[in-house]
């Protein structure tokens, strides 16, 4: 399969087709900036940049998003606090770290939740999604649509990773939700949260062993640089958030709401068309930079984490539990 490689050139060359034939005003009615922590070469920013193209083109100008990658914006508990208060405009953010203002939306990032990318999709593009996004419009938060990370698989600098109890001791850097470390105490490591802008010097510098992430993190962020070895437990599959604060939604047209919920969409399919094409070849461009990959116990890693599930039962509460199993079946 013929992998998307988002160089420059690409870049320039997707944002071409989408901005071709803009008439813009001298102002926007509207501007809005949108932050995310991950690189400018990440379909996370190919995509946002599209996306942004289409809203500018299909508004006619009247409203201007603005894209600022690498965390320009703050880390992504910056942002979902700042959205809430109207103090950040929009953001990419992962699913997870929504979890500090609405627990509920931690039941995305449930240890080995989905069977496939696809059946996560479904609950996401149906009633698991939309209940969700409920949650989060209560907290100020107006979901446009759930792009993609993508499953996590552990890398680290000691050992490869086969069965849970070779993570025993190591230090593994997680993202800051309650149930990432559940998950990786559960299965015997010493996980700690960091921000993410932090990882790669924490890495260099052995002040953790290891991190999970998706594989076009791993290679955007230049991890196999400080890593050795990746173990495709593919624990977690995540969903990426397109998100804006309330207040900035609400001040749009129904027609311009029309317009950018219908565009935020559209790069939500081509962001995970994306990170489909390109898991190949991250793993063969890992490789050729040094880095050992291994397949795992699988069944081994699911019993680990079984008793993440029983504890979270009550926080997810009923309904989200239910409609979970029903796209679990």
């Amino acid at each position: 399969m013929k992998t998307f490689i988002p160089t420059g050139q690409v870049l320039a060359a997707l944002v071409g087709l989408t901005s071709a034939g803009i008439s813009m005003p001298a102002q926007a009615e509207t501007i809005i900036r949108i932050g995310h922590v991950l690189s400018d070469s990440h379909s996370w920013n190919i995509a946002a940049q599209g996306f942004a193209n289409e809203v500018a083109e299909k508004t006619e100008g009247r409203v201007r998003i603005d894209v600022f990658p690498g965390g320009q914006l703050g880390n992504e508990k910056d942002m979902i606090e700042g959205l809430q208060f109207g103090a950040i405009q929009g953001g990419v953010i992962g699913a997870g770290s929504f979890q500090t203002i609405e627990p509920k939306v931690g039941i995305i990032e449930m240890p080995y939740a989905w069977s496939s990318r696809e059946q996560a999709f479904a609950a996401l593009d149906g009633d698991l999604g939309a209940a969700l996004a409920r949650t989060l419009e209560d907290k100020n938060i107006k979901v446009l649509a759930w792009w993609e990370n993508g499953y996590r698989n552990v890398t680290n600098s000691k050992r490869p990773i086969v069965v849970p109890a070779d993570l025993e001791g190591l230090k593994v850097r997680v993202t800051p939700d309650k149930v990432r470390l559940e998950t990786f105490e559960q299965m015997g490591a010493q996980p700690a949260p960091l921000a993410f802008g932090e990882l790669y010097s924490a890495l260099q510098q052995g002040v953790f062993d290891a991190q999970e992430n998706p594989l076009s993190i791993i290679w955007s962020s230049s991890f196999f640089e400080v890593q050795k070895y990746v173990s495709t437990t593919q624990h977690v599959w995540g969903a990426a958030t397109l998100a804006l604060s309330k207040p900035v939604w609400d001040k749009l047209s129904p027609e311009d709401q029309e317009i950018v919920a219908a565009a935020a969409r559209e790069w939500g399919e081509k962001q995970r068309q994306m990170v489909a094409d390109s898991d190949a070849e991250m793993i063969a461009n890992l490789k050729d930079k040094g880095m050992e990959f291994n397949d795992v116990d699988r069944a081994a890693f699911e019993a680990a984490v079984e008793p993440v599930w029983d504890r979270n039962a009550d926080v997810f509460g009923p309904e989200l539990m239910s409609l979970m199993e029903r796209y679990r079946k």
